[in-house]
């Protein structure tokens, strides 16, 4: 929505206007300002004043991992800085590389959450991501589950895009796109996957804002490789802000994003790992921390809070996208 949200408006002092003249500017000022406030109100999302609904929060119950310990540079180490004893990571962006962190370890299921600071200032083009993906082990047919928060212009805030992507099939995007009911830039907010047998779930703050069930009908459509955990800060001028009407302007560089309270509980898939289980239908010992009941469905507190989240900051899903699906997808139906 191209409104413009900070016009200056000054009222004339000159004696050569009449009364009627100024009584009628009077008016139009106070219905302009009125406007200006509406739009606003419409565009900031951090303007916003919303009551959030209360649910239980997910990441009080796992425990944060040591970034230091448990990820590598994937690429752009001289724009990594950890700090805080290897618990905290600032990845930045500037004309020479992007960045990014991939976790030393592949899961198959678990809980995974990171808390983000995003760059402050204007930072169109500009993608944070924070994600799961197994494009290094299966290039042809990967699996991969994303949360992208893409940067804004003048007139927009950053907005918060999920998607899924399964046996290759990336033709077929299935994004969702949200506002925030906050501004993201002055501090660390939580940013959630939950990936089971059942469902996967994508929170902020705790709250649920999309759930994508595991479909028997549809088996294909469900990521169901083991996936190492992304966290990344890259340029996608192409297409990340306005369909990439607004690249990354580096006037505004470097970007940069605060990454803190890493969590990660899942099935690690490689066996030799021994500092943490790995779940094995053949250890009956081993237990998947995400495949209790209290995982396999949301609770009716948490069905209240997605569906207020995605009536009050909903901006796109592809299940209402007719122009771009003729047939949409199976899941859609």
């Amino acid at each position: 929505m191209n409104l413009p949200i900070n016009s200056q408006y000054h009222t004339p002092t000159s004696p050569s206007y009449t009364q009627q003249s100024m009584a009628f500017l009077q008016e139009k000022l106070v219905f302009s300002g009125l406007l200006v406030l509406c739009m606003s109100v419409l565009v900031s999302s951090h303007d916003r004043r919303y009551t959030t609904p209360s649910v239980t929060r997910l990441t009080d119950l796992f425990p944060h991992v040591s970034i230091n310990n448990s990820f590598s540079k994937a690429f752009g180490a001289s724009h990594i800085l950890l700090t805080a004893n290897g618990s905290m990571a600032n990845l930045a962006l500037d004309k020479s590389s992007g960045s990014g962190l991939v976790s030393k370890n592949k899961y198959h299921y678990g809980f995974f959450s990171a808390s983000i600071k995003l760059p402050s200032g204007l930072s169109p083009g500009v993608v944070v991501a924070f994600y799961l993906s197994n494009a290094d082990v299966f290039p042809h047919n990967h699996d991969e589950i994303d949360i992208e928060l893409l940067g804004h212009d003048k007139r927009n805030d950053w907005a918060f895009q999920t998607n899924i992507y399964m046996n290759g099939i990336v033709s077929t995007g299935r994004e969702e796109k949200f506002y925030l009911w906050f501004d993201p830039t002055q501090q660390h907010h939580q940013y959630s996957i939950l990936w089971n047998n059942h469902h996967i779930v994508f929170l902020v703050d705790n709250i649920p804002v999309r759930e994508f069930p595991r479909n028997s009908a549809f088996p294909t459509v469900y990521p169901s490789k083991p996936m190492s955990v992304y966290g990344t800060i890259w340029d996608g001028s192409e297409w990340a802000t306005h369909g990439g009407k607004y690249p990354v302007n580096y006037k505004y560089a470097p970007f940069v994003v605060s990454f803190a309270e890493m969590e990660m509980s899942g099935c690690i898939s490689n066996p030799t790992a021994t500092s943490v289980p790995s779940c094995s239908k053949s250890n009956p010992s081993s237990l998947d921390p995400v495949e209790g009941q209290e995982f396999a469905k949301l609770s009716k507190q948490q069905v209240t809070a997605m569906d207020w989240a995605r009536r009050k900051l909903m901006f796109y899903s592809y299940c209402r996208d007719t122009a771009r699906f003729k047939v949409l997808p199976p899941e859609c139906k």
